[in-house]
């Protein structure tokens, strides 16, 4: 079985077993290790995160990626985050005893090849 095959069935299997929905797979998906600066459009404070394509990780936690978005779960924050990959926007989903709360920021994510 080929690389990508093998990745990909491991990929299947990895979502079935933990109930994650698999986003679609392209054949010239993004690959590799990135790291993306995401800014605060209200303070201007800045934080990098680390997505691992192959992996399907942000930050070591685990992540569904497609060629839309980057949806991960991060346990430090308890929050839900979804990172628009064309325009930027990031958007997390923080659940409180209040009722919750979003958080918004920038990304410079990379532009399509």
């Amino acid at each position: 079985m080929a690389t990508d095959a093998l990745s990909l069935r491991n990929r299947v299997l990895a979502a079935a077993l933990t109930g994650m929905a698999m986003p679609a797979v392209c054949g010239n998906a993004q690959q590799g290790k990135t790291v993306i600066t995401c800014t605060n459009p209200a303070s201007g404070a800045s934080w990098q995160i680390a997505v691992d394509f192959d992996k399907a990780t942000v930050d070591s936690n685990r992540a569904a990626i497609s060629d839309a978005k980057i949806a991960w779960f991060d346990p430090t924050d308890g929050s839900n985050n979804t990172l628009d990959r064309k325009s930027g926007d990031l958007t997390a989903v923080v659940a409180s005893s209040t009722g919750g709360y979003f958080r918004h920021g920038r990304c410079a994510v990379e532009k399509s090849r």
